[in-house]
């Protein structure tokens, strides 16, 4: 994809350019530890070349290989460095796109083994393995900043440094760990997932549990929707797009055998975008929306995992509903148009957004191999007011992004929509053309205070088309 720009928009770009990107990827880096039954299926290794494409917006502190309910007693960390490898050999081209891509060997540094038995026979004394003092290392660190722990498999390394830190350390200082502490699971995949919710009740964690498989909101990732376009998850799009003609990295993407990248979900909501944020994941993002409760499972059958269902004693975020109607494109007139269907329930929080991470996830591979010039990188969205606004009821009010800009000078598309299961009020509301920069809206007529969150999503006319977003959270006082 050849870009060209007139003498006087080069120069500007030159100028701009390196302010905006560096905002872009020196902001707060979330900071996660991966836990991961590599081998047991493709898709940790799906993933795990998916993570290292953004391993310069997201700060790696460690990678373990685990055990889960499909690989009990084995360990594959071998497996993780030889996709680190191949990073290693691409690594160069990313940078001419971004900075701060780590060294192979810095990489390499972080891989950790977990103990190979299954879920809780490798919790208690004499459990302590490389992987779980690592998490306390990292828990120690004079670093304010929460520490994720993204579980593609069995969540035992986690249960065992808890184990550790409880028997060890001051209760204050146990509270203090755990507080620091941000666990999102995909599923239960052994049982010690439940042992750590049960004895730390305080601690935030993330987990479809339940079926399992069968309405986990994770698998919206790879989940073949009817009457969507779902192409973009098809085993030709990922030969084309991932697996063949973009490098190393891209050579190490596996087949699908079960699902595809079932395990990318535990750390999508990390990415920087503008529509990510992971201390609220009622609010929904990539890697979907949850809602804090506690689940009743007593009805409820054994789905996709051998994993024992358990009475959950504490609340957790969990499954949350989103009904979405997509915007269609419209060749005349109006560029976008709803769709005449509506969609309900745990997965398409997810999926609605799967389009444009895909695309994101394509554009990154092209930079493994192609120049700054003949790639696509992402717009940038530029609000002319504050992400949080407070208005009264029935007025007016607009929203407005003409400062936002794309760094290969394409021509930008605006969308402006609200989200209102990520907000209080969920009645309908006024507004004038969704697809353009600025916005009229009305305030709905209320008799408490309400919040209603719109989402812009700014897109490029590259290929792939790329996208970047803004949440504007508007507070409507009666």
């Amino acid at each position: 994809m050849k870009k060209h720009l007139s003498v006087p928009s080069f120069i500007f770009f030159l100028i701009t350019l390196p302010f905006f990107l560096s905002c872009q990827v020196s902001q707060t880096k979330n900071r996660v530890i991966i836990l991961t039954d590599i081998e047991a299926d493709p898709d940790d290794t799906q993933s795990l070349v998916r993570l290292l494409l953004y391993a310069n917006q997201i700060e790696i502190n460690g990678i373990v290989a685990t055990t889960s309910c499909w690989l009990q007693s084995e360990i594959h960390p071998e497996s993780i460095k030889k996709v680190l490898r191949a990073y290693g050999k691409v690594r160069h081209n990313l940078l001419l796109h971004e900075k701060g891509f780590p060294d192979e060997q810095f990489l390499l540094n972080l891989v950790k083994k977990g103990i190979p038995k299954y879920g809780m026979l490798g919790v208690g004394d004499g459990m302590d393995t490389e992987g779980s003092n690592w998490i306390i290392r990292e828990l120690e660190k004079n670093d304010q900043r929460p520490l994720w722990i993204s579980v593609w498999g069995g969540v035992n390394t986690l249960a065992q440094a808890l184990y550790t830190i409880r028997k060890t350390k001051p209760k204050a200082e146990v509270e203090q760990m755990v507080s620091k502490l941000r666990v999102y699971t995909i599923s239960d995949q052994d049982d010690s997932g439940i042992w750590i919710r049960n004895n730390f009740p305080n601690l935030f964690y993330i987990v479809s549990p339940g079926d399992h498989y069968g309405s986990a909101t994770w698998t919206g990732v790879n989940s073949f929707v009817q009457g969507i376009d779902n192409s973009e998850i098809s085993n030709s799009w990922i030969a084309q797009h991932i697996q063949q003609g973009h490098g190393a990295l891209g050579a190490e993407y596996p087949d699908v055998a079960w699902g595809m990248e079932g395990d990318t979900p535990a750390f999508l909501s990390l990415i920087p975008n503008g529509l990510n944020d992971p201390e609220h994941p009622e609010w929904g993002a990539w890697g979907g929306r949850y809602e804090l409760y506690k689940p009743d499972f007593s009805k409820t059958k054994k789905g996709g995992s051998i994993v024992e269902i358990a009475p959950e004693t504490r609340a957790i975020w969990t499954n949350a509903i989103d009904i979405y109607t997509p915007y269609l494109p419209k060749e005349y007139g109006r560029t976008v148009r709803r769709d005449t269907a509506s969609y309900s329930g745990y997965k398409e929080t997810l999926w609605r957004w799967r389009d444009d991470f895909q695309n994101d996830f394509a554009a990154r591979m092209d930079w493994c191999v192609q120049s700054y010039e003949n790639a696509n990188h992402p717009p940038i969205p530029i609000l002319s007011h504050p992400e949080e606004l407070t208005v009264k009821s029935g007025k007016g009010f607009l929203l407005d992004a003409f400062d936002s800009i794309d760094p290969d000078g394409d021509n930008l598309s605006f969308l402006w929509f609200p989200y209102p299961e990520a907000g209080s009020y969920a009645g309908e509301v006024k507004m004038g053309a969704e697809n353009v920069h600025r916005v009229y809206v009305t305030a709905p007529e209320v008799n408490q205070e309400e919040t209603i969150h719109f989402i812009l999503k700014v897109s490029d006319k590259g290929t792939p088309t790329l996208s970047r977003y803004k949440r504007v959270v508007v507070k409507v006082q009666p």
